[in-house]
Formats: C-alpha cells, sequence, structure tokens
C-alpha cells in the first residue's frame, strides 16, 4: 500500500512542527545557559544585593533583539533564524519572569526605592535598547 498525497502532506507538516520545536528548543537552551554565565559573571562584580545581572540582561536581550529584527526583516532572512534566535535564545536569554519575582521581592521587602527604580529601569531600558538595536542597524544599513 503506498502513502496518499494527504499521508505525505500530514507527514511534512509534522515533520515541519518538529524542526520549527528544535529550532526553538536548541536556541533557548543555548541562550539560558549564556544567562546563567554572564549573570554570574555580573553577579561576581557588582554584587548581590540589588538584581543588576537581571536587569542588564533584560536591557541587552532587548537591544540585540532589536538589531536582529532589524536586519533579519531588512535582509530578508530566512524565518527559521527567527526562531531559533529572537524567539529560542533570547527567549531563554531574557528574564522576565525572573525580573517579576525579584520586582515583588524588593517591593515586599519595603525597598519601594530600589523597587521603583527596578520596575521603571527595567521597562524604560528594555524599550531604550530595543529601539537603540533597530536605530543602530538603520544608521549603518542607511534607511
Amino acid at each position: 500500500m503506498t502513502p496518499t498525497s494527504l499521508d505525505r502532506r500530514r507527514h511534512s507538516r509534522t515533520l515541519d512542527a518538529l524542526s520549527r520545536s528544535l529550532l526553538i528548543a536548541f536556541g533557548g537552551a543555548l541562550g539560558a545557559n549564556a544567562r546563567y554565565w554572564l549573570g554570574g559573571l555580573i553577579q561576581s562584580r557588582l554584587g548581590s544585593s540589588f538584581p543588576w545581572q537581571t536587569m542588564a540582561i533584560n536591557v541587552l536581550g532587548s537591544f540585540t533583539i532589536g538589531v536582529f529584527m532589524e536586519l533579519s526583516l531588512r535582509e530578508s532572512w530566512d524565518p527559521r533564524w527567527r526562531l531559533f534566535f529572537a524567539i529560542g535564545m533570547l527567549g531563554g536569554f531574557t528574564t522576565y519572569s525572573t525580573f517579576a519575582y525579584e520586582s515583588v521581592t524588593l517591593l515586599s521587602d519595603r525597598s519601594f526605592d530600589w523597587g521603583g527604580f527596578y520596575v521603571l529601569g527595567t521597562a524604560i531600558f528594555c524599550v531604550a535598547g530595543a529601539w537603540l538595536g533597530r536605530l543602530g542597524v538603520r544608521m549603518i544599513a542607511g534607511g
């Protein structure tokens, strides 16, 4: 018995879904490890009294996604790069859930000045990072 064209299409979609999931998973594993090592390095240099490492990683990730998305859209890169890098690697690298927990901890500890700075600073600096990433690409590449 030979497979029908419907069976072949269904099999192709399953393989395509699997390959997309693997691209995201591999990128996520790399991003999570990069976050762990860079976060440890920042914390060893700046101490643990304030979550500088999480804030820095979120700002860096925001800047990087600005650069990446501007380049990938401008240059019409293969959409699989977006799955691997933007969704997988940067998704594993940035730390929004950690940011939320650390914000609650600072505010629960009645550290309203640092808690407010952390919440507002992260939001402002991350948006600025993404904007600067896009702007940098536009300045270098034209447009």
